[in-house]
């Protein structure tokens, strides 16, 4: 049997591996009323219960990323599967709060064994050139499991029982572990200069597209935790039709993450940051201002291409940074962007909701946008 070739291998196994665990991540999501009516979990619980995933993987984050550059990325990959498998397992037939936590704690944890293995497996394979395109591939199968993810649990729960969608969950875990262990490329450790993570906050570009990740990450939090009020109270829509629009934006989203990738292989990381900042700052208060449903999904179509233009571009432009500094140390630099990631999620939230309790969603979707447009400041002197 033919082998595939190292970069077909890394993409189709980084790919599947992105999706997958992003599609168990959101399997929980409507299931979330049942398990609070089951157990009489109060909203704190239900908070602990979701947000677990969260924290555990970012406390989990760095040391992967050390782990990852010392020892490959092969090993980590593999190591993250088990963890994967259990959790998987747990959700499907306990019903012990505790441990239905710590199993999306170790959830988490396999997810950083996931992310951070993964795209530092594309960055070896794939030269700058093409980094963009590969990268933005993995993304899209990432979100693809966002639009599956919700409406197939709660089909299965509805017509198989609450345990259905995870243990179609456990035979995608069993699918992605045959990628992992017979498809995966094995790449030597780290060569030339381990970069510190000081080191890699010290350059420049890192730090930009940093800034870059948490934007992006916290227009999509601002989003999605302001705007289903205002859709609700403003035009009447049904958690349905709410759903229906912010899956229109991330089809949008899973469809232009690889060609904002493969442009930004073409013209450069930054021009197409700078595109995208100026496309937030127009289109950001939008969806509150619209008076019709498909004037909205329009905007929110255009946001999702829009937030392809600001994140696609930040993974392959650290990776290009990490390179020219004569290391392979992407695994650590790929955590800065986890973190600036995590970061976006908690702060647009809370921001976002202190300026519309004291102006309202227009205007604080209107300053919003204003900050993305003065992030372009930021990009002076950057070329490429």
């Amino acid at each position: 049997m033919p082998r595939l070739h190292p970069k077909t291998a890394a993409l189709l196994v980084t790919a599947l591996a992105f999706h997958v665990d992003t599609l168990l991540y959101y399997l929980l999501v409507p299931l979330l009323p049942g398990y609070a009516r089951e157990l009489r979990l109060n909203q704190m619980e239900v908070g602990i219960l979701f947000g677990s995933y969260a924290v555990a993987m970012l406390l989990a984050t760095f040391p992967m990323a050390a782990l990852t550059d010392r020892f490959g990325r092969r090993r980590p990959m593999l190591w993250g599967l088990a963890g994967l498998g259990a959790t998987t397992l747990v959700f499907a037939f306990s019903r012990n709060f505790g441990l239905l936590v710590l199993a999306r704690a170790l959830q988490g944890v396999a997810g950083a064994a996931t992310w951070l293995p993964g795209m530092a497996l594309l960055a070896d394979h794939f030269p700058s050139g093409e980094r963009g395109r590969a990268m933005g591939m993995a993304f899209a199968a990432a979100n693809l499991g966002v639009l599956v993810g919700p409406p197939l649990s709660g089909f299965l729960a509805q017509h198989a029982g609450p345990s259905a969608p995870f243990l179609l969950g456990a035979a995608l875990v069993a699918l992605d572990a045959a990628g992992r262990a017979f498809l995966l490329p094995e790449v030597a450790t780290v060569q030339g200069p381990r970069l510190r993570f000081r080191q890699l906050l010290a350059n420049p570009v890192v730090r930009l597209f940093s800034g870059a990740m948490a934007l992006g990450s916290g227009l999509w939090a601002l989003l999605e935790s302001m705007l289903p009020l205002d859709l609700d109270r403003r035009m009447g829509l049904s958690a349905t039709g709410i759903g229906l629009c912010f899956a229109a934006s991330a089809l949008s989203h899973t469809f232009t993450s690889p060609l904002m990738g493969r442009f930004s292989d073409r013209v450069g990381r930054v021009p197409v940051l700078r595109i995208g900042l100026v496309l937030a700052m127009v289109l950001l208060p939008l969806p509150a201002l619209l008076p019709r449903l498909w004037l909205v999904v329009g905007a929110m179509m255009a946001l999702g291409a829009t937030a392809s233009f600001i994140m696609s571009p930040c993974s392959p432009a650290v990776a290009d940074q990490v390179e020219r500094l004569g290391s392979q140390s992407y695994a650590s630099a790929f955590s800065i962007l986890n973190l600036a990631y995590a970061v976006g999620m908690m702060v647009g939230p809370l921001a976002g909701g202190a300026l519309v309790e004291g102006f309202g969603l227009p205007v604080a979707l209107g300053v919003s946008g204003l900050g993305f447009g003065a992030y372009l400041l930021a990009t002076r002197g950057f070329s490429a």
